[in-house]
């Protein structure tokens, strides 16, 4: 993950789809990096989401099984995308899916500019 400002994906294929809501924002960084939990602020730094935004959009994941809270961590409340639930698990194969098909066409740009650039 990014360190800074900058948060850990430049455009999660979720935010392309949902035109960068900050929900698709944060279940973007929550299926990427679905093996670990992370706090609320963390969701906000590395999802590019404004904190009260997290705030108010975490709950409602929460309340569809999408995100479950995991431990704690002094103070903070750790949170998790929830694999177990259907919601979850759909989320995680439509991003991943789109970033099949995305890494698809890069693969076909980069290789038609190859076959352009040789020299005859």
């Amino acid at each position: 993950m990014e360190s800074g400002n900058e948060k850990a994906l430049e455009v999660g294929p979720l935010e392309r789809v949902f035109r960068g809501s900050a929900m698709a924002k944060i279940l973007d960084f929550l299926t990427t990096f679905k093996e670990w939990d992370y706090s609320k602020s963390d969701i906000a730094k590395n999802s590019g989401v404004n904190f009260r935004t997290v705030l108010r959009i975490l709950p409602r994941l929460e309340e569809l099984g999408v995100v479950k809270q995991t431990r704690n961590v002094g103070r903070a409340t750790m949170y998790q995308l929830n694999m177990e639930n259907t919601v979850a698990k759909l989320f995680h194969d439509l991003a991943m899916e789109i970033a099949v098909i995305d890494a698809h066409k890069i693969a076909e740009e980069e290789i038609a500019e190859e076959k352009i650039e040789v020299p005859a």
